[in-house]
């Protein structure tokens, strides 16, 4: 029998406590990725689904647990994981070129000579349909071109993991759609395992091989849902309606809870 790959990222226990609070952020947090899959975190407002985000960028240390990537403790930034938040903090002076460009000179990140970093800036803006703007400044940017740059910015970095924080929140309708396309079609691409943190339901049934519920006080997985069904997956919402429902219901379940602390407190 052939052993199963070994996780990109793998959390045991996870917890984040800031000191003089009176519960933690969140608590107990068991999650493996793997290579090509994306994970949705789920959760209302206050579950902890950021914080959780930014401690498994290595961008804040967990209070209690275990983070290893590619089988080494992750202590800090990694140069193989990449982060997008809905805000794509592009740099306004910069074209669009330079801001997919920046910060692979960081000390942090390998060592490339100039002709590999043209490559992977180019590489990288083909994939997101960016190479006719790529002399562009942000402010020439609509709100889709400017998440396709900062997509742009995180594939120049060939990550191995790729972190999301709504990223898709801010857009219409239409442009969130084709956005979710193509993360769909970069996380294929690419082999990258994908976190997408999000408070919609349907956006983790259109992406997600995996759904998890994080909630409660201190934020907890609440439940995990695999989600076995063709991509795309637009005109399959009937199919995912009983799951939706399921975990809408868990969901309700945890705020009337939630309240419920709240009030006795």
């Amino acid at each position: 029998m052939t052993a199963a790959p070994r996780p990109v990222l793998q959390a045991r226990g996870l917890a984040l406590r800031y000191p003089g609070a009176e519960s933690a952020v969140f608590d107990a947090v068991d999650l493996d990725l793997a290579r090509g899959e994306v994970v949705a975190v789920l959760g209302a407002s206050g579950a902890g689904k950021s914080s959780l985000l930014r401690v498994l960028a290595g961008l804040q240390p967990a209070t209690a647990g275990t983070l290893l990537m590619e089988g080494v403790p992750l202590t800090g930034v990694h140069p193989r994981v990449a982060v997008a938040f809905q805000d794509s903090s592009l740099l306004p002076w910069l074209s669009l070129e330079r801001n997919v460009a920046f910060g692979l000179d960081f000390k942090h990140q390998p060592a490339l000579t100039d002709a590999q970093r043209r490559a992977r800036v180019t590489q990288a803006i083909d994939e997101v349909g960016l190479a006719h703007a790529r002399h562009l400044r942000p402010a020439q940017l609509s709100g889709g071109m400017a998440q396709r740059a900062a997509l742009a910015r995180c594939l120049a970095r060939q990550p191995s993991v790729l972190l999301l924080d709504e990223p898709f929140g801010a857009l219409d309708e239409v442009t969130r759609g084709d956005m979710q396309v193509l993360l769909r079609k970069l996380v294929a691409d690419f082999q990258t395992a994908a976190v997408l943190i999000t408070h919609d339901i349907d956006e983790a049934l259109l992406l997600a091989d995996r759904i998890v519920l994080l909630g409660g006080a201190p934020g907890r997985i609440l439940g995990v849902w695999q989600v076995d069904l063709p991509q795309p997956r637009a005109d399959l919402l009937p199919e995912m309606g009983a799951l939706r429902l399921e975990i809408l219901t868990r969901l309700r379940a945890a705020l009337r809870n939630a309240r419920g602390a709240a009030v006795l407190a």
